[in-house]
């Protein structure tokens, strides 16, 4: 039976953008705004104002705080004495908290917070000025929605205590790793004592030795790592520690996967390539991708965390998120969802969203494999590969077998990408007989949130759909395959189920759900805060790669950049450099765009013109900062990247395609359902019989795909910053809209 979502329950429902409030009300700031409220928050110069203010720092959204304490920053007019400033929390004097910073500011820790409304106050004579805070637990949720239960705890895994669920939280830990002078971390029980094979770093231009703070703890129920060089003693948010740059550097981890655990693994943050430039790195378990497949979530926990990380090292001049395939995913749709959190990204072999790759990708290769297993056997290796449009039909069989579980109920329950993770008891574990209210490992659970569940079958309502789809349609126009195996391909290629399993009809997603996940920018628009975000796509050339690795394939780099230029008209803030990968090529490819997104962040930090953050973005892209690949190690060049490749990359990096495109659909890949028009046998550049055209308009009664109109149920997103509660039933209520900033 087809995958037909026709009883779909409202998913939780949203404000719209006059800004009514109803049910799970949504935090809708414009992107614009929101990144540029970040970015001045965590760049701004600590001088003097006008006027007396008060604002958060840690976290530029003060309706959004989370834990016990928040850093506080009191900018005093031109006129005001520092000494006779008075500040108080809800009332209690805590003056004594704050010290006098560069530029004439005050800058303070305060702690102490209560569970909802909070208020600081700072007042110099007859000046008074105050910021209002909305504090949530430590544990969350603060935006995401209600959190999953059950919620299984790893913190040994990380040599934290046992914890228990539902919030799995455990004492914070700090201990000291070192580099060596064989190029290995160790790690260092006294920082206080320096080993004989103690290796140094270079911060800004300084030699220190290479000793780093690591500390882990839980924030969000998740377990969250920070590392930073120690310059001997505990670092402060009022004193810069003399071995920290001043910058941040936010890493994600890969895969897509169900939740319903704590995870066992962070994005990394012992990475040598930024500790050594005196960079700090950050990340949780719940920002990797295969642990958790929840964006709003992933940018909760991110928030969070850097907001923590600012209580204890001080203000942030700019954060930089790292990381791969998940990685990517993640560093794209929180700079548009939720932007600020990243002010620049380095995505590596990237994809736009989560929701594409399930629904197009994972769920065609999943039905191309059983089909060539089948009828299409007789189909050769080169048809295949026509059919699939990658550059090697393998890349196919990585999606299905790698990923295709995770279109099932338990097929991924502890199967991660490149490990195993054993927290969820298979006890736990749904059965349609034995446990029907058991954990059901799909990554779609994990936007229950957005998309709702269905009533029938108990699953989250997910968004694939193969209707109307001409599976082969350019093989067949380019006679790479014959009208009848056209005609066959497209009679058995079926659907899956709600189990994942093959079935005969094609997948129906309801319109419903398709327009929560556009609405909710699942299907990342490239619209909201990502335009004005610096991004540097880092396309290690993975199409060749053998098992796995090869499902990075090059084109969806230009799927982001075509929805850039249908939403922004330009991308004059995306660079996309190509390596091979090689060990060497990658290293110098990194080691060059932490350099140039590090020197592009500084200059829109200096850029105090009256444009746009969009406009700075684009105007101060550092000189030789273009697209380019890399022809050795040794050997950038930059010329413009394209799909098609064309140019002197060309031949060295091919930018091929896939199932959905070879189907028609263009390179932006952002239509999960499309639009249907009658079969037009004049529009097939190859000759039917009459006994085809017959079997064909029987294969498509409703038509086919008309890739010329917007997809079904696509809209454009309801805005960035969008919460589905913070899961207190009312406890303190939902977090209002942060104050805009400007127009977008």
């Amino acid at each position: 039976m087809p995958r037909t979502l026709a009883l779909l329950p409202r998913p939780p429902r949203r404000s719209r953008l006059s800004g009514v409030a109803v049910g799970l009300a949504a935090v809708i700031v414009t992107g614009c705004s929101a990144a540029a409220a970040a970015q001045a928050a965590d760049t701004a110069p600590a001088g003097a104002a006008s006027r007396l203010t008060v604002t958060t720092v840690a976290n530029p959204r003060p309706q959004l705080i989370s834990g016990s304490e928040t850093l506080i920053r009191v900018t005093l007019p031109s006129a005001a004495k520092r000494s006779g400033v008075r500040v108080t929390e809800n009332g209690r004097n805590i003056t004594a908290a704050f010290a006098a910073q560069p530029g004439g500011s005050l800058l303070g820790l305060a702690t102490g917070l209560r569970l909802g409304p909070d208020i600081i106050t700072a007042t110099d004579g007859p000046h008074s000025a105050s910021v209002r805070i909305t504090d949530y637990p430590i544990t969350g949720p603060v935006f995401s929605g209600p959190q999953q239960k059950p919620f299984f705890c790893e913190t040994t895994a990380f040599g934290l205590a046992p914890a228990q669920q539902p919030y799995c939280s455990a004492p914070t830990v700090v201990s000291y790793e070192y580099m060596s002078t064989s190029g290995q971390f160790e790690p260092l029980a006294d920082p206080a004592q320096h080993p004989a094979d103690l290796a140094s770093a270079t911060v800004n231009g300084r030699s220190v030795p290479y000793i780093v703070r690591l500390q882990t703890g839980t924030i969000d129920r998740a377990v969250y790592q920070t590392a930073a060089l120690y310059d001997g003693s505990a670092p402060s948010p009022l004193h810069q520690d003399t071995s920290w740059n001043g910058k941040l550097v936010y890493t994600f981890g890969g895969g897509c996967n169900a939740g319903f655990h704590q995870g066992n693994e962070t994005g990394g943050v012992l990475d040598n390539l930024m500790l050594s430039q005196g960079y700090a790195v950050a990340s949780s378990s719940l920002n990797v991708l295969d642990l958790n497949c929840d964006i709003p979530l992933s940018a909760e926990a991110a928030m969070m965390v850097k907001e923590h990380f600012i209580d204890t090292y001080g203000p942030v001049r700019y954060t930089i998120g790292w990381g791969g395939s998940g990685g990517s995913i993640q560093q794209y749709e929180i700079a548009d969802s939720y932007p600020g959190i990243l002010n620049g990204i380095i995505p590596g072999y990237s994809f736009p969203d989560v929701v594409t790759a399930l629904t197009s990708t994972t769920a065609d290769c999943e039905l191309l494999d059983h089909f060539f297993a089948g009828s299409g056997a007789s189909f050769t290796a080169a048809q295949r590969q026509a059919v699939a449009g990658f550059e090697q039909y393998e890349t196919c069989v990585s999606w299905d077998k790698v990923f295709g579980n995770r279109l099932t109920p338990t097929g991924s329950c502890n199967n991660l990408i490149l490990h195993t993770d054993d927290a969820i008891p298979v006890s736990a574990e749904w059965n349609a007989v034995t446990n029907p209210r058991g954990v059901i490992c799909d990554p779609f659970q994990q936007m229950a949130n957005q998309l709702g569940i269905n009533p029938a079958t108990g699953f989250a309502n997910n968004t694939l759909d193969n209707t109307g789809v001409q599976y082969g349609l350019q093989a067949l126009n380019d006679r790479q395959i014959t009208p009848a195996q056209f005609l066959t391909l497209n009679k058995d290629i079926g659907g899956l189920n709600y189990l994942g399993q093959p079935a005969g009809a094609r997948m129906s997603a309801s319109p419903q759900t398709l327009t929560a996940a556009y609405r909710d920018d699942l299907v990342n628009s490239a619209s909201l805060g990502l335009p004005s975000t610096p991004v540097i796509d880092q396309r290690v050339d993975y199409d060749l790669a053998g098992y796995l690795w090869d499902a990075h394939t090059t084109q969806w780099s230009f799927a982001t950049r075509a929805r850039l230029q249908q939403a922004a008209h330009g991308a004059a803030n995306q660079v996309i450099i190509e390596n091979q990968p090689t060990t060497a090529e990658t290293d110098a490819a990194s080691a060059y765009e932490l350099q140039a997104m590090n020197q592009w962040l500084a200059r829109i930090q200096a850029d105090h013109s009256g444009r746009s953050l969009a406009e700075k973005v684009a105007s101060d892209k550092p000189a030789g900062l273009a697209d380019g690949c890399y022809r050795s190690a040794t050997d950038r060049i930059t010329s413009p990247l394209t799909d098609p490749a064309t140019g002197p990359c060309a031949a060295q990096y091919p930018v091929a395609s896939s199932p959905r495109q070879v189907a028609g659909e263009p390179v932006a890949s952002n239509v999960l359902k499309c639009q249907l028009r009658p079969v037009n046998f004049a529009a097939y550049e190859v000759t039917f019989t009459a006994a085809q055209k017959a079997e064909l308009s029987a294969i498509f009664p409703g038509g086919v795909c008309d890739y010329r109109l917007p997809g079904v149920g696509q809209v454009p997103p309801l805005g960035a910053w969008l919460s589905y509660g913070d899961g207190s039933a009312g406890t303190f209520g939902h977090a209002p809209a942060p104050a805009p900033i400007g127009r977008p």
